[in-house]
């Protein structure tokens, strides 16, 4: 096996993030899940930013936001996402590359404009997303360069990607070239609602070996294995995949190999602003973790400060380098 180009490498929808603070009353009269990620369209876009407060405006996207994050850690990353060439699909551009990713997904010049997820921020943290995914559901397997999926470590894809069948096919194709370079491929389950209508189909890359890492946070994994109990789920995920990693919000993670599961508790935050991108971010810090060869719970040390610094701004990557925060609290960088 030759050695990586890039550490991580990302593949996910890019999606450009549209930020309130409101209240729960807003989300009622819309009829939203709190919490929830819900895909809309065009329509219900323009129906939802029409009656949004002034509003905080910045890239995002899951993959991307974990992928940025895994390089301000200061490995050494790239993201493959569809945007429009549009204004905010240039804005997109830009920023992921200012974050010192490489991102080289030649953007659409027809069809619809660049994705964006309008995220509703009420008083106590909670985020509750509405994506049109726009230009992002334009991805095909033209768009994996095989030559830069097999010169990276890990390959880290986006539950969220599995709505459309040609990115369906784009994450198909890029974990085989990535296993036959005998790299790894991780992904994460994004949101309960993507579980719900792919449960089935996340199982068998599971059991298939299609995946060998699987990031959930604790709502993923009971919706996964459709029951309430915990300890029950997890004995299952040890059966279904190589290494599963699963949040659980102030109680930290579990890490469950197949031969140990490693308990590792959350990082303290001095305030909750916004919990958008907090299992994003924690996943950044996993990986770059196992990239550096760190143990499982030094990995999720990492994650878990990750994790920490994002959910204490707006906005769901990070405005520190991760990098100087963990080489100050004595973390392996």
């Amino acid at each position: 096996m030759t050695s990586a180009k890039y550490d991580v490498l990302g593949i996910g929808n890019a999606i450009f993030d549209v930020l309130v603070r409101t209240d729960e009353a807003f989300l009622a009269r819309h009829g939203m899940t709190k919490g929830g990620m819900a895909l809309i369209d065009e329509a219900r876009a323009a129906a939802i930013y029409q009656d949004m407060g002034p509003a905080t405006e910045m890239s995002g996207g899951s993959a991307a936001n974990t992928i940025v994050g895994v390089a301000s850690f200061g490995a050494r990353t790239a993201f493959i996402g569809k945007v429009k060439d549009d204004q905010i699909g240039r804005l997109y551009s830009h920023d992921i590359k200012a974050a010192d990713v490489a991102f080289a997904t030649a953007p659409a010049t027809g069809g619809p404009a660049t994705g964006c997820s309008y995220i509703l921020v009420t008083p106590d943290g909670e985020r509750t997303m509405n994506t049109w995914l726009g230009a992002a559901q334009e991805l095909t397997p033209d768009d994996i360069d095989p030559a830069d999926v097999a010169a990276c470590g890990i390959v880290y894809l986006e539950g969220y990607l599995w709505d459309p069948k040609n990115a369906k096919d784009a994450f198909l194709k890029a974990s085989t070239v990535a296993h036959q370079a005998g790299r790894q491929v991780a992904l994460t389950l994004s949101d309960p609602f993507c579980v719900d209508r792919y449960r089935g189909e996340f199982l068998d890359l599971m059991r298939r070996g299609t995946v060998d890492l699987i990031f959930a946070n604790e709502a993923e994994l009971q919706s996964l294995y459709q029951t309430s109990d915990f300890d029950s789920a997890l004995v299952a995920l040890r059966q279904d995949v190589a290494l599963g990693v699963v949040t659980r919000s102030e109680k930290g993670c579990v890490v469950a190999a197949r031969d140990n599961v490693t308990a590792v508790p959350a990082f303290p935050a001095e305030k909750l602003v916004d919990t958008t991108g907090a299992g994003d971010l924690f996943a950044a810090g996993f990986l770059f973790g196992l990239v550096r060869g760190a143990g499982h719970e030094d990995a999720g040390r990492l994650g878990a400060l990750a994790a920490a610094e994002v959910i204490q701004h707006l906005g769901a990557r990070p405005q520190v380098s991760l990098k100087e925060l963990a080489k100050q609290l004595g973390l392996p960088v």
